[in-house]
């Protein structure tokens, strides 16, 4: 795996202070975020400036019980073409559910969700990422996740799991410290085993984050700086391998420039100490060569790993597989976001947790998505939009998540909103958006749109 080195997500907020921060090698930027075509000016200086830029998706969902989604694939194929990236990356998690592999309504989680770590599960997940492999253009690499909650009656260990997909598919890691300490604090899983688990050499990059902790629960926000305890496993790993990069993740709450850089020379102290306290027989090796000798995955077999009940190991997912995972996803998922009953096995009071935050993340991304609403509805537009979640799953992305939300609030009499300076002002911001273009402002074509309409309710 070629060298990144040193890198940071970049966001349209910190564009400024991204572009003239020292030491910076690469930068990560969210791909759903980009239009090939109009692409920001600060990524284009970027690139002139010879900064490798590697797009990261959130949405294809490959842990999912469905095959992924040919046109998100495309999509992602373009924006690393369009980059000249020498890598695209994603999530080893679902963030859909139902549909008709489950005859029940499709459900967004708008979050990353993690799949169960069972044989069903990754042949599921093996399946899609081949199919990932075959329709992008450079090498692809998956990233493990936080998690509130864990599934009940798992096969393996999150090492052990890991090891199996790169084995068997030859995809790349993007290894998450910070997740790991977020699945220490919650799932009570030593991020040390998970790292003596992981097949070291075919990790691709390393990211970094900070998070919060509440009532015995922590938070992966990327919004709060970067912890002791994730730079501490940031160590332990650079003392086991030399990682091609390590990035830093910041998407809101950012800082100032100087207290941005001071998390990106952290994370160089803490890879630094790590490299140092690496054998002298290891310290020299290139960057994405494990101590064990550099074996590439599909090379050599899993430590203490179960055998695959087919005693092949091919785990190839049939329709009755997929189907099995899609009702498990589907029924998780909908108690998360539509208050059906929580699948036995789950933890209650952890998934009211994790429904509260899905929740709240939905509210936040809309209120960015469309910040004309928080302006319109004030103090009132929190407790109104959670109001409405609980009652109403996301169907789609989060735009149509802000016109379904504006449409219930219009449809509600009497309603949540009352007052008709609010109403007109949602309905005109409804009517300018909801439509497959904006509405023309020429003063001939308005009339003739105010005539329609009171003639319509004649």
């Amino acid at each position: 795996m070629a060298r990144l080195g040193t890198g940071i997500g970049w966001r349209p907020e910190i564009a400024d202070v991204v572009e003239g921060m020292p030491g910076i090698e690469w930068v990560e930027a969210v791909s759903e975020n980009l239009c090939p075509g109009h692409l920001p000016d600060s990524l284009l200086r970027l690139r002139e400036r010879g900064v490798t830029v590697v797009p990261h998706g959130v949405s294809l969902g490959l842990g999912g019980a469905e095959r992924p989604d040919a046109g998100r694939l495309a999509a992602l194929a373009e924006r690393a073409q369009v980059l000249g990236s020498p890598l695209v990356t994603e999530h080893i998690a679902f963030v859909r559910a139902g549909g008709a592999l489950t005859a029940s309504p499709p459900l967004e989680a708008g979050h990353l969700l993690p799949v169960p770590r069972t044989r069903d599960a990754l042949d599921v997940l093996c399946e899609n990422v081949r199919i990932a492999q075959d329709a992008l253009p450079v090498p692809l690499a998956v990233e493990n996740i936080a998690a509130l909650v864990s599934w009940p009656d798992e096969e393996l260990t999150e090492g052990q799991f890991l090891y199996e997909l790169a084995d068997r598919t030859g995809v790349r890691l993007l290894i998450d410290v910070a997740n790991l300490h977020t699945n220490h604090v919650n799932l009570g899983a030593d991020p040390a085993d998970a790292l003596a688990e992981l097949p070291l050499e075919a990790i691709a990059y390393v990211h970094v984050a900070g998070g919060f902790e509440r009532d015995g629960v922590w938070h992966d926000s990327h919004a709060h700086p970067v912890p002791r305890p994730v730079l501490d496993i940031l160590t332990d790993l650079a003392s086991r391998v030399a990682p091609p990069g390590v990035l830093l993740e910041r998407d809101e709450n950012f800082p100032d420039g100087d207290a941005l850089r001071g998390e990106v020379e952290a994370i160089r102290v803490a890879v630094e100490k790590g490299r140092a306290s690496r054998p002298a027989a290891t310290a020299g090796r290139a960057p994405g060569t494990a101590a064990t000798g550099g074996r590439a995955p599909g090379t050599a077999a899993t430590p203490d790993r179960a055998p695959h009940p087919s005693g092949s190991g091919s785990g190839a997912a049939d329709d009755a597989v997929r189907q099995r995972l899609g009702l498990a996803q589907a029924a998780l998922l909908s108690a998360l976001v539509a208050g059906t009953p929580v699948p036995e096995g789950f933890d209650r009071v952890r998934m009211g947790v994790q429904a509260r935050a899905l929740a709240g993340k939905r509210a936040d991304v809309v209120g960015r998505v469309a910040p004309e609403l928080p302006v319109i509805l004030g103090a009132r537009y929190r407790p109104v939009f959670l109001a409405y979640a609980q009652g109403c799953p996301m169907a789609g992305g989060y735009r149509r998540d802000a016109l379904d939300f504006v449409a219930h609030l219009l449809r509600t009499v009497p309603g949540e909103i009352e007052d008709p300076g609010v109403r007109r002002e949602l309905r005109e911001w409804w009517l300018e958006r909801s439509g497959p273009v904006p509405r023309s402002t020429r003063p001939g074509v308005r009339l003739a749109r105010a005539t329609r309409r009171v003639l319509l309710r004649r």
